[in-house]
C-alpha cells in the first residue's frame, strides 16, 4: 500500500510541472549514449571506429600467432605438453575457414552511415574515410577467396523484413574471378581518395593499396596457371573453385604494374641501415624509426596494445618472466634450405663421406658463409640476442676409443665432470616443453627492449607489406610473363641485401622463387599460402614418415669430452627427429579450399560446398 501512495504522490508531482516542459523532458538528448549524427560527424570517433576495423584484419598465421608459425615445415611447437597437437595433426578440412560476415557487415553499415549522417564533415574527408573502409573490406575479401574460393560478394546491408522468407538474404557464391576482379576494381576506385594517407604506415593509403594488388593479382595468376596444369584441377562447375588458365596472364601483368607503381615512386627502399647483413635483416622487420621498407604494419605503440610474441620464444636462458619462452622451434628443414653465398645447395655437413661426425672448433662455424637472412631469422647455436649469447648445447660427446658416446645431462645447465659445461640452460632437450626441441630458437621478430620479454609486453611492429615482398612479387611476376631480365634485376636485389654478389641469379626456375620467398619471408604469414598457389602444398607435406620436408628435424650440438687430444671441447652436431613430432605434416587435395561451415550451409542453401568436402 505504501508503494502505490507514492507512485501515485510522483504521478501527481509530475502532473503539476508546468506543461510547456513536458515536450522538452521527453526530447533531451541522452547523456551517455553518442547518437548517429554525432559519432558520423566527429573524425576522431570515426578514426576510433576505423582502428578497431584495422584491428580486425584477418591473419592465418601471422600477427604473432606462435601457434599457426609452428604447423608448417618451418618450426615445430615446444610450449605447453597439452597443446602439442601442434605436432602430431593431419591439416584438417576446416583448417584455414574464415567466413566473418559479421564483419563485412558492420562495414557495409559503416559506409551507409557516412553517406546519411555525415553532412557536417567536408566532401574530401570523407571520401578518405569510405575509401578506408572499402580498403578493409577488399582486405578481407581477398583473405576469404585465398581460404574459401569464390564467396558471395556482398557491398551493401542485407536486412530482413521479417515476412517469413530469408531468400533475399542468400546470396549464392560468386566465381573465383570475380572475387579478384572485385578486389582489383575496389582498389582501383580508391587509391586516389586513400593518397591522402601517403605518410602513413599504418592506415592505407595509395600505396598500401597498390600492395594488396600487387599481393592478391599475384595469387589469382598463379592459381589460374598451376591448378590448370595439376593432372586433375580443382574446380567446381560454377567455376567457384576453379580459375580459367587464359586469366593468368593478366592478373600476372595487374601484380607486375601495381608493384611497378610502388618500386618506381621512390617513397621506399629496402632497409640498409647497418652494415652487418644479418643484423640489418633482423632490423628490417623490427625498427620503427624511418624504417623505408615498411609499407603498411599492424603497430603496437603503447601499453593499451601490446603482444606476447617476445615473451613466449626468447631463448629460455634470456626469460625475463618465470614461465612461457621458447615455444616455437625452428626446423633443420628451414635453416638447411639457406644456400651459401657461392651459391652451393645450403646442406649443413656434420657428417663425412664415410659416416663420421664432422668436428668443428667453434659451435657457429658449420654455419659460415650461410645467406645473412638465416642469422636474422633464427637464432643458431653460439650467437648472441638481446646482448647475450645463448646456452645451446645438447650434452657432450666422449670419446671411448673407437667411438663417441653422446650424454645428456640431467638438468639443464649441469656442468660435466670436467668441470666444464655439458648440456646448456637453452637446450636443446628432447621431448621436453619450455626449451628448443630442435637446436635452435626464433630472431625474427624478438625484440631486444628490456621488459619486453614479460608476457604481453612487446611492442614491435607486424608489417602486413614491405618492399621485400614487392621486389619478390614484381620478380615472379615478370618471370610468368617472360620478361626474365627484369625478374632477375629485382631477385638479385633481394639476394644481395642477404650478402650474395651481385647478379649472382643468372637463370631462373620457380624453384628459386620458391626459395626466395621462403628465405625472405619466413614466418610472415607467406609460406603455407605459397604453396598453395602454386599447388605444391600436397607434394610437400605428403604424410611420409621419412619425408625430408614434411617431418620438421633438428640438429644438436655436442661437445667432445676426449682429455689430451686436438678435439677436447671442439664440436659435433646429430641430426635428430624431435621425440614430440609424432606425425608428418599431411596436406590433403580438400585443404587447397577450406570447407564451408554446416551451419553456413545449412542457413543458405545457394551455397555449393568446396571440393572434396
Amino acid at each position: 500500500m505504501n508503494k502505490l501512495y507514492i507512485y501515485l504522490f510522483g504521478f501527481l508531482l509530475f502532473g503539476l510541472l508546468p506543461s510547456c516542459n513536458h515536450d522538452d523532458w521527453f526530447e533531451r538528448e541522452p547523456q551517455n549514449i553518442i547518437v548517429d549524427e554525432q559519432l558520423w560527424n566527429d573524425p576522431e570517433l570515426i578514426k576510433s571506429l576505423l582502428a578497431n576495423y584495422y584491428n580486425r584484419l584477418p591473419s592465418l598465421h601471422g600477427v604473432f600467432n606462435v601457434g599457426g608459425m609452428s604447423e608448417i615445415d618451418d618450426a615445430m611447437y615446444s610450449g605447453h605438453f597439452d597443446q602439442n597437437w601442434r605436432n602430431d595433426f593431419e591439416y584438417g578440412d576446416d583448417y584455414g575457414r574464415y567466413w566473418d560476415y559479421s564483419f563485412i557487415r558492420d562495414i557495409n553499415l559503416a559506409l551507409d552511415n557516412l553517406d546519411n549522417y555525415s553532412k557536417d564533415l567536408d566532401e574530401e574527408q570523407v571520401a578518405l574515410f569510405k575509401a578506408e573502409l572499402r580498403f578493409i573490406r577488399a582486405f578481407v575479401y581477398f583473405e576469404l577467396v585465398k581460404r574459401m574460393g569464390g564467396v558471395p560478394l556482398v557491398t551493401e546491408q542485407l536486412i530482413y523484413d521479417f515476412n517469413g522468407d530469408p531468400t533475399n538474404l542468400q546470396v549464392p557464391r560468386s566465381k573465383e574471378y570475380e572475387v579478384y576482379d572485385f578486389i582489383f576494381n575496389e582498389l582501383e576506385s580508391i587509391k586516389t581518395d586513400l593518397a591522402a594517407n601517403n605518410n602513413s604506415k599504418t592506415r592505407a593509403n595509395l600505396y598500401i593499396a597498390l600492395a594488396l594488388e600487387s599481393r592478391a593479382m599475384l595469387y589469382a595468376g598463379s592459381l589460374a596457371k598451376y591448378n590448370s596444369l595439376m593432372a586433375s584441377p580443382i574446380t567446381l562447375s560454377g567455376e567457384e573453385v576453379g580459375i580459367p588458365a587464359n586469366l593468368a596472364d593478366g592478373y600476372y601483368q595487374k601484380s607486375l604494374n601495381a608493384s611497378l607503381e610502388i618500386i618506381n615512386s621512390g617513397r621506399y627502399s629496402l632497409y640498409e641501415a647497418n652494415s652487418n647483413k644479418e643484423l640489418n635483416f633482423y632490423e628490417a622487420l623490427i625498427n620503427k624509426d624511418n624504417n623505408p621498407e615498411t609499407i603498411f604494419a599492424k603497430d603496437y605503440a603503447s601499453e593499451l596494445k601490446e603482444h606476447w610474441y617476445t615473451f613466449e620464444n626468447v631463448p629460455r636462458s634470456l626469460m625475463e618472466d618465470n614461465e612461457g619462452s621458447s615455444i616455437l622451434s625452428p626446423s633443420l628443414n628451414l635453416v638447411e634450405s639457406f644456400d651459401y653465398l657461392d651459391g652451393s645447395d645450403g646442406a649443413l655437413n656434420y657428417i663425412d663421406g664415410t659416416g663420421n661426425y664432422i668436428v668443428y672448433d667453434n659451435m657457429t662455424d658449420i654455419y659460415n658463409n650461410k645467406d645473412a637472412r638465416l642469422w636474422g631469422t633464427v637464432v643458431l647455436p653460439g650467437t648472441a640476442i638481446r646482448g647475450s649469447n645463448v646456452n645451446v648445447q645438447a650434452g657432450v660427446a666422449v670419446w671411448n676409443g673407437t667411438a663417441y658416446e653422446l650424454q645428456n645431462a640431467p638438468n639443464l645447465g649441469d656442468n660435466f665432470s670436467d668441470g666444464k659445461l655439458w648440456t646448456g640452460f637453452d637446450g636443446p632437450q628432447d621431448n621436453a616443453q619450455f626449451v628448443s626441441n630442435t637446436g635452435f630458437y626464433t630472431r625474427k621478430f624478438i625484440s631486444n627492449k628490456p621488459g619486453e620479454a614479460l608476457r604481453n609486453n612487446s611492442t614491435n611492429w607486424w608489417p602486413w607489406f614491405r618492399l621485400g615482398e614487392i621486389y619478390l612479387n614484381a620478380s615472379e611476376a615478370a618471370f610468368e610473363l617472360g620478361r626474365e631480365s627484369l625478374a632477375l634485376e629485382y631477385i638479385n636485389l633481394i639476394r644481395s641485401r642477404a650478402g650474395f654478389p651481385e647478379n649472382s641469379l643468372t637463370q631462373l626456375t620457380l624453384t628459386d622463387f620458391q626459395k626466395e620467398r621462403r628465405h625472405e619471408l619466413a614466418y610472415e604469414d607467406h609460406r603455407y599460402f605459397d604453396l598453395k598457389r602454386w599447388r605444391l602444398a600436397h607434394e610437400i607435406w605428403d604424410g611420409n614418415q621419412e619425408s625430408e620436408e614434411a617431418v620438421v628435424y633438428g640438429l644438436y650440438p655436442y661437445r667432445i669430452v676426449n682429455p689430451g687430444h686436438e678435439d677436447d671441447s671442439k664440436f659435433i652436431y646429430v641430426k635428430t627427429r624431435p621425440t614430440r613430432f609424432r606425425r608428418a605434416r599431411f596436406f590433403r587435395l580438400a585443404n587447397y579450399y577450406a570447407s564451408i561451415d554446416p551451419n553456413v550451409l545449412n542457413n543458405n542453401p545457394k551455397l555449393v560446398r568446396n571440393p572434396y568436402h
